[in-house]
């Protein structure tokens, strides 16, 4: 009996690599298997970034939109009478999305009640409003005009209102340094 038994535990510790044949081809998979799936592996996430079918997140117009800068700068002449907006223009640019419909407190154009309080406090009361801001409104309303401009809209539309403001003059140039 020990005989049977010294050859149950050789068996017990030998491995399942019998042979050399056998070694050879777990070398072989245990090198090969690895590289093919690192391949794969690197393939899956190099192709899991392109966009899909019908996006157009890489187009060059999105791409520019996308590292445009936020603001830019634009130099006006504040003295060029014909680049100069009309009080009714700059009205219709920007007052009248809330003066229009009388939205927030702002008094409707045309309406002689509601601008009666305000025109008494006279042209400059009504200007140093538009400019700074008041109540809901913010300051010129949000709008991009020159402080002559929004006087222009503000003698409209208080004109408009019952007010007999004049048309306010064209701004001097100012003097050139240059002299």
């Amino acid at each position: 009996m020990s005989a049977s038994h010294d050859h149950d535990e050789d068996d017990a510790h030998t491995g399942p690599i019998k042979t050399p044949k056998q070694l050879a081809w777990a070398v072989f998979f245990s090198f090969v298997v690895p590289v093919i799936v690192i391949i794969l592996l690197a393939n899956y996430v190099s192709t899991a970034t392109k966009p899909a079918a019908g996006t157009e997140a890489l187009t060059g117009e999105a791409v520019a939109a996308r590292i445009a800068p936020l603001g830019h700068v634009e130099v006006k002449d504040a003295n060029d009478a014909a680049s100069m907006k009309t009080g009714e223009q700059v009205y219709q640019a920007q007052c009248a999305a809330c003066h229009g419909a009388g939205l927030a407190g702002a008094p409707k154009l045309g309406d002689e009640a509601a601008w009666g309080p305000r025109i008494k406090s006279g042209v400059e009361a009504l200007l140093h409003s538009a400019l700074a801001g008041k109540g809901n409104m913010g300051p010129q309303g949000g709008g991009d005009f020159s402080d002559f401009e929004i006087q222009r809209a503000v003698v409209y539309m208080a004109n408009a209102g019952g007010a007999k403001f004049d048309e306010p003059k064209m701004p001097a140039p100012a003097a050139s340094a240059a002299n």
